[in-house]
């Protein structure tokens, strides 16, 4: 039996009787009423997906039940049933939202054929709400989180860059989020559209990244059973990202330059010249300029990458984002696994903090999963934690003033205070302003802390680091 509903309204027993027959026969759900009133009272207590509704109805003619159904229910499609001589109505009612009318008398294929369309057009319609909520949710965890003052900069040089058509270059170390500028930057482009397809060039040896790139003929080298389209083709209109760029061989990159300045290349084994339109965004770990010195990077591949380019400073230098990242990746994966997790200790927030993430934001996000994959509690812990952070641990936790006797809970948490309190302006050079931001507190509280601990905020600004 079909999920959908279909409401018969007609003020005539012997038109019901007709359509009831012929709904019944493709056994699809309904209800009948004798008026528009009746059909209105069914909709208290049921959903219609389709109304089938005569047009002279007294009390309350199609009409006025059509407009009464799309204010309240307005994805509830409606047919008009109706006489030869009210076609200038009918034709008023589908200006006011109803999806068709037909005409009396009516042939029965007529009408199957209608409502099964109506039903194919709500299914299809489903499935759309159903893909925008799948997408919604894609990119609400694939979001750009940051507050941080060198974060702001490059978004703004997303927005200045992404509406062009000019070839950017993303550096930066592993795990800091590349990959996000560059989908960012086609996202926010006339080409959003269109394709993005990413080529790791790290991932493949030079053969294979040539045919990744360029595609390949039938028997161009051994296991080339069929014509292949390569990157370029697939990303035509779109946006072609080159991943670790830096790690191409000097041959691919030959290649890669004529195909970049001229937007022109052959297939391997082919000799048509193909023409493509795909905007270049690469990334790479390396220094390129660096790279160009020793030899190892074409100097002019390098120009002609570096048009726009962005440097994605490590989480390290970015240490404001850190807990908001934590809380981030902590919403996507217990709603992920379905798992009631409230939040983070402060212990365990306070190693998050302090570590430096080499492995940047990828390590922080692989460290969240891991906690609340494996956490018993309410709130993620410090021995939910990998291995590797909660070493630091030791320099956070709560010390014993007698090896014999711990202290009082009290002051146990006024120590540790005091103790993240002085990473947290270390690390922000002793901006209070700045730290505050950081750690999420107001600037008058944390002045207030400062004051009740007794630290010495002038310790950690750049000229007492410098010659300490």
């Amino acid at each position: 039996m079909n999920d959908n509903r279909i409401l018969l309204v007609d003020d005539s027993a012997e038109n019901l009787e007709l359509l009831s027959v012929l709904i019944e026969r493709n056994d699809w759900d309904y209800d009948t009423a004798d008026s528009g009133i009746s059909a209105l009272r069914k909709f208290e207590n049921n959903y219609y997906n389709l109304v089938l509704a005569d047009l002279m109805m007294p009390q309350m003619n199609g009409l006025e039940l059509l407009d009464r159904i799309k204010e309240v229910w307005p994805a509830t499609e409606v047919v008009i049933i109706t006489a030869h001589g009210s076609i200038p109505t009918a034709i008023e009612a589908i200006k006011k939202g109803a999806y068709s009318y037909l005409l009396r008398p009516f042939e029965p294929d007529e009408v199957v054929l209608m409502i099964k369309k109506i039903f194919e057009l709500l299914k299809i319609r489903s499935e759309n709400e159903m893909l925008r909520e799948e997408l919604s949710r894609i990119l609400k965890f694939e979001t750009i989180i940051s507050k941080s003052f060198t974060m702001k900069k490059i978004f703004g040089l997303i927005d200045s860059v992404a509406p062009t058509n000019s070839t950017v270059l993303i550096q930066g170390e592993s795990g800091v989020g590349k990959e996000l500028i560059a989908k960012a930057i086609h996202n926010q482009s006339p080409r959003a559209n269109q394709p993005f397809i990413k080529v790791s060039c790290a991932a493949l040896p030079e053969m294979l990244l040539e045919s990744e790139l360029f595609g390949h003929e039938k028997g161009a080298f051994t296991g080339a059973v069929g014509m292949r389209k390569g990157r370029f083709e697939l990303a035509d209109n779109g946006t072609l990202f080159l991943d670790e760029i830096g790690e191409i061989s000097q041959s691919v990159q030959v290649k890669l330059l004529r195909a970049i300045q001229e937007l022109e290349f052959e297939r391997i084994g082919g000799t048509r010249t193909l023409k493509t339109n795909a905007r270049i965004i690469s990334a790479t770990n390396k220094n390129l300029a660096e790279e160009v010195k020793k030899g190892a990077f074409r100097e002019d591949l390098f120009y002609r990458l570096n048009v726009i380019a962005m440097e994605v400073p490590p989480l390290r230098e970015r240490a404001e984002d850190i807990a908001l990242l934590a809380y981030h990746f902590l919403e996507k994966y217990s709603t992920e696994m379905n798992k009631d997790i409230s939040g983070i200790s402060d212990e365990a927030l306070a190693v998050i903090a302090g570590y430096t993430w080499p492995g940047n934001v990828r390590e922080l996000q692989n460290a969240i999963e891991r906690a609340v994959v494996l956490t018993k509690n309410k709130a993620i812990e410090i021995e939910d934690l990998p291995d590797n952070i909660r070493p630091l641990a030791t320099s956070v936790i709560i010390p014993e003033d007698d090896p014999e006797e711990m202290p009082p809970l009290r002051k146990a948490k006024s120590i540790w205070e005091k103790s993240y309190l002085e990473k947290a302006l270390l690390r922000h050079k002793g901006n209070i302003s700045r730290t505050a931001e950081a750690i999420e507190l107001a600037r008058k509280n944390l002045q207030d802390k400062i004051k009740q601990h007794g630290i010495d905020t002038s310790r950690f600004t750049n000229k007492q680091i410098g010659t300490g």
